[in-house]
């Protein structure tokens, strides 16, 4: 469907505003994307005609890219995109479980989308939150420590329309149409993150404190972690799993963020979404 003429008067204000931001124009591109997107709910062949057009480039090259990131969909998506990490820690936690049971709940299979409009059904790779395995995400805003019900659970309230609230990240789950907006870089005033890193992020840190582990003197060649260290590393690593009796973050703790977003198997298009932050591409 194309762009409606009160749209692209729109669209091409906030293209403008994004266009600034670069000093090449066709730098501009990804969050062009997900303004597109924003409007239409997908990138269309009409959205992709609008960013060749502004940014002075080939439908080809623009498709090119549109093509390349997941986070960008070539047909109609639905109201939520639920994704459901199977990467090899979530797979092993139970993702695989998680998707299966979701497939046969919501009728629909990988990129599909319910009759309703509101759900669509992605296998998603790594979210960089091994440490909550398995994770499920919905709009790329995390729900820690799924299981195949909790996940249902999720998916029903959200064909309900009641108003769900991540593990962390924003207040409450936005709209994909909403979600795409605010990766163009339009924030919505949404974003309460607070500490992204939990328990059983920080549990490597705070047992480095509790036993005065230090790392190596970057200056000293050839020097190698001494091996308590690299095992604080791995105690981080396992935390998720056998992690509760990890203790309380002291107040002047180093807090790390988390990272996520990233769909299935190829690099992720967005920047700053509330509740996710997600890697910079190559440019187009």
């Amino acid at each position: 469907m194309p762009i409606s003429d009160q749209a692209r008067e729109r669209l091409v204000a906030d293209a403008r505003t994004i266009i600034a931001r670069y000093p090449v124009p066709r730098s501009a591109l990804l969050p062009m994307l997900h303004l597109v997107q924003s409007e239409e709910g997908y990138v269309s062949p009409d959205g992709v005609a609008f960013c060749a057009d502004l940014l002075d480039l080939t439908t080809a090259e623009v498709a090119a890219v549109a093509t390349f990131y997941t986070q960008y969909k070539r047909h109609p998506n639905g109201t939520y995109t639920v994704g459901v990490c199977t990467n090899t820690l979530c797979a092993v936690m139970g993702g695989d479980e998680i998707f299966t049971a979701l497939e046969e709940h919501l009728g629909i299979g990988h990129d599909e989308t319910t009759d309703d409009g509101a759900v669509t059904l992605e296998r998603i790779e790594c979210n960089a939150a091994c440490d909550y395995a398995p994770v499920l995400m919905v709009n790329w805003e995390f729900f820690d420590n799924a299981t195949p019900a909790s996940a249902m659970e999720v998916v029903d309230r959200l064909r309900e329309g009641e108003a769900v609230v991540p593990t962390r990240g924003a207040s409450t789950v936005c709209s994909f149409k909403e979600v795409s907006r605010v990766l163009a870089g339009f924030p919505d005033g949404r974003a309460d993150e607070g500490v992204g890193a939990g328990t059983a992020s920080l549990r490597g840190t705070v047992l480095a404190r509790q036993k005065r582990w230090t790392a190596p003197d970057p200056g000293a060649s050839g020097t190698a972690a001494p091996a308590e260290v690299v095992g604080a590393h791995v105690v981080a690593a396992g935390a998720a799993a056998g992690g509760s009796d990890a203790p309380a973050v002291p107040p002047d703790s180093d807090r790390g963020g988390t990272v996520a977003g990233k769909p299935a198997g190829q690099a992720t298009a967005g920047e700053g979404a509330s509740g996710t932050g997600t890697s910079a591409p190559k440019e187009a």
